[in-house]
């Protein structure tokens, strides 16, 4: 049995590939054990990680370096594509007010890890505080940039590299249970009656940008005998009129479709606009709108043709071409109100209306090839890595700071996969990579960074844990996960923000997915998960940069 033995002891590649393989199965299998809902996922791979390398698992320090960093790249850059597409929309309106709050929760957050090291005097490093923030906020990324920065400072300085990871651990678990007890301590605090937030959330009207379907008849005299665009270049409604019913027939408006009191007409707009549109046009009604192969049919399209990537809806003048109409997109689980100006994307999923033989014409126009979807486009991928790296690269001076500030290996693939994400389409880049491909690359990359970083501080953790200075981590990591979150989650439930809005936002601004699990179990909502979408984009993106920030400008 001495091959046996020799595979897990003696370095070599075998060996290399056995131990990151028995790390990943084990961590991952953990990380599925929930406990009252609530599960660590592939956070155990670093546990596990940090178990074999405190039984002195031998990797070669080049093999680890480069699976740790090349790990990093693929998660982060994954992280990007995902989030791209929403990133820019995320500001908008409602998303301006949930993303001001999750600011604030990343800017307090940082004041009171900078407290706390002024607070001990250097008791704790500052790179351990920042290890201990990342975990506090279970950060993965930021841990990640601010290893990497600190790499850089310690080759300027000629000194070791400090084990930040395990400050990073120690904090972790607190993190999740933290975040939890402030949604907690909220609901306590506010006497939050669930079912009437629920209610609250069921008859808000301020959803502006969710597209909405409405019935009219045409009762104004006003716009009796006018064409729908002297309808909206007279009136100025954001609206679109995908079928109209003259009292004989149902028809697929055009802009100069003349318009009679008495007509039915189908309006897709955003919720906002219901109560003007029924004071224009007249009274919402009920009617039965046919849809059947001898009428008009609406029809779900998926865009997968290149050729259309970039294109406007506008552009692609399918009302006039094939009498049919888009009425809404879905891009990355967000619906869209299809206006002619809107950019069309590979893995857009587009609403279409008209008679059956004008909607096959427009499937062969658009793709709806869903073959198409499952190709990887490995080009964009690995020259948007190209990219992200060289720009991570570049040095750029800040007054008073000892050496050139980076971007990285991790705020640079960031950065650019964002932009591939929303504007590849402009270079003719598809970037669009289906929710398995993506979440594959993502768990991959995070495993290899993970498993990486427990091989390397293995070997200090228990001694450090079980040490006076491993309480103070965790107590400090408890003040940054409670504090901030605390603070910013009273002042938007006193400004009148709902409560499942409040937990959606605290748990992106975390971006703590186990707490968001346990704040979709206390309703049938979804309006935690779509505030943490909101906010998530910015925060990843902010975490990242200011963890290496601070290490470069204050360590």
């Amino acid at each position: 049995m001495d091959w046996l033995v020799s595979l897990f002891t003696e370095s070599s590649v075998a060996h290399t590939i056995v131990v990151y393989s028995l790390i990943i199965v084990v961590g991952m299998a953990l990380g599925k054990v929930r406990v009252k809902g609530v599960s660590l996922g592939a956070t155990f791979v670093l546990f596990t990680g940090l178990a074999l390398g405190h039984l002195n698992m031998h990797i070669d320090p080049m093999i680890l370096d480069f699976l740790k960093n090349f790990g990093l790249i693929l998660f982060i850059f994954s992280v990007g594509l995902q989030v791209g597409p929403g990133f820019f929309s995320s500001f908008k309106k409602g998303g301006m007010e949930l993303n001001g709050y999750a600011f604030l929760v990343v800017v307090l957050g940082v004041a009171v890890t900078l407290g706390l090291y002024g607070l001990l005097r250097g008791r704790v490093s500052l790179p351990m505080m920042v290890g201990i923030m990342s975990g506090a906020i279970t950060c993965t990324p930021g841990l990640g940039a601010a290893e990497e920065a600190l790499q850089q400072v310690s080759s300027m300085n000629g000194t070791a590299v400090e084990p930040i990871s395990l400050g990073y651990a120690v904090a972790y678990p607190m993190a999740v249970a933290g975040t939890i007890l402030v949604m907690m301590l909220i609901r306590l605090c506010f006497r939050v009656n669930p079912q009437a937030e629920e209610q609250a959330l069921n008859s808000r009207h301020d959803t502006a940008d969710r597209p909405d379907i409405l019935t009219f008849r045409i009762t104004n005299p006003l716009i009796d005998g006018l064409t729908i665009a002297q309808i909206r270049q007279r009136f100025g409604h954001q609206a679109i009129a995908t079928r109209v019913y003259d009292g004989e027939k149902v028809f697929i408006p055009h802009a100069d479709s003349v318009m009679h009191t008495g007509y039915i007409v189908l309006i897709v707009t955003r919720d906002a606009n219901a109560e003007r549109l029924r004071l224009l046009l007249g009274e919402p009604v009920k009617f039965h709108w046919k849809d059947d192969g001898h009428d008009l049919v609406s029809r779900r399209i998926v865009v997968t043709k290149a050729s259309v990537n970039g294109k406007t809806i506008g552009n692609l003048h399918l009302r006039s071409t094939y009498n049919v109409n888009i009425t809404r997109i879905n891009r990355a689980g967000i619906n869209l109100l299809a206006r002619p100006d809107l950019v069309l994307q590979v893995g857009d999923r587009v609403m279409v209306v008209g008679p059956i033989e004008g909607i096959q014409r427009a499937e062969a126009m658009l793709g709806n090839t869903l073959k198409r979807l499952n190709e990887p486009h490995i080009i964009t991928i690995f020259l948007g890595i190209l990219l992200g790296i060289v720009l991570g690269s570049v040095p750029v001076r800040f007054p008073h700071m000892p050496m050139p500030a980076r971007l990285g290996l991790a705020g640079g693939p960031l950065i650019v996969a964002i932009l591939l994400g929303r504007f590849g389409y402009k270079l003719r880049l598809i970037a669009y990579t289906t929710q398995s491909a993506n979440l594959m690359l993502r768990e991959l990359g995070l495993c290899l960074f993970l498993a990486s970083v427990g091989l390397t501080a293995g070997g200090q953790f228990i001694e450090s844990v079980f040490s006076p200075d491993g309480l103070l981590w965790l107590g400090c990591g408890a003040a940054i996960t409670i504090l901030p979150a605390l603070a910013v989650a009273i002042l938007a439930r006193m400004r009148g923000m709902n409560y499942f809005t409040v937990c959606g936002m605290v748990a992106g601004a975390h971006t703590n997915a186990p707490p968001l699990a346990y704040a979709n179990s206390l309703s049938d909502t979804d309006e935690p998960a779509v505030a943490y979408s909101t906010v998530y984009p910015l925060v990843t993106f902010l975490r990242i940069l200011i963890a290496q920030f601070m290490i470069l400008i204050f360590a």
